[in-house]
């Protein structure tokens, strides 16, 4: 059987691979949690004791990582609309009803008009984003 103190570290660094290829941060915080039930193996502390304080740092790492992304969600801390694409202008050749499609950054985009816009030329400005699909709005001189 493996010794409880590796069982940590092991778990942790799994979970850190875990994280690397989700990208949500949730899995990171549980890490935590192992790396400290990992500490009190170090100290010499009991396996019950290493399984609550490794449950107390994780949860306590989750409601804080949870806290902060509500108050982001809020605008207290940041402007989740502060997006560098936003102002960029992209052409668009041929307009399929309200839609298109539009080269930008290397890739095929998704291109809606934004609501009260008329298709007018050939350049336009991203207003907003939604997921893969750009907002535009004609560019005016």
């Amino acid at each position: 059987m493996i010794e409880t103190g590796l069982f940590w570290w092991i778990l942790a660094g799994g979970l850190v691979i875990a994280e690397l290829l989700s990208g949500t941060f949730y899995l990171l915080m549980i890490a935590l949690g192992c790396v400290a039930g990992g500490v009190v193996t170090l100290l010499g502390l009991s396996v019950s004791l290493q399984l609550v304080v490794a449950a107390a740092i994780a949860l306590s790492a989750l409601i804080l990582l949870r806290r902060s992304r509500i108050d982001l969600a809020k605008g207290r801390h940041a402007n989740l609309n502060n997006n560098l694409d936003l102002g960029a202008l992209l052409q668009i050749d041929a307009w399929q009803g309200r839609r298109a499609r539009a080269l930008y950054r290397g890739a095929q985009w998704d291109v809606e008009l934004l609501a009260g816009e008329d298709v007018d030329g050939q350049w336009y400005e991203i207003k907003e984003m939604r997921g893969n699909l750009l907002v535009v709005a004609a560019k005016r001189s």
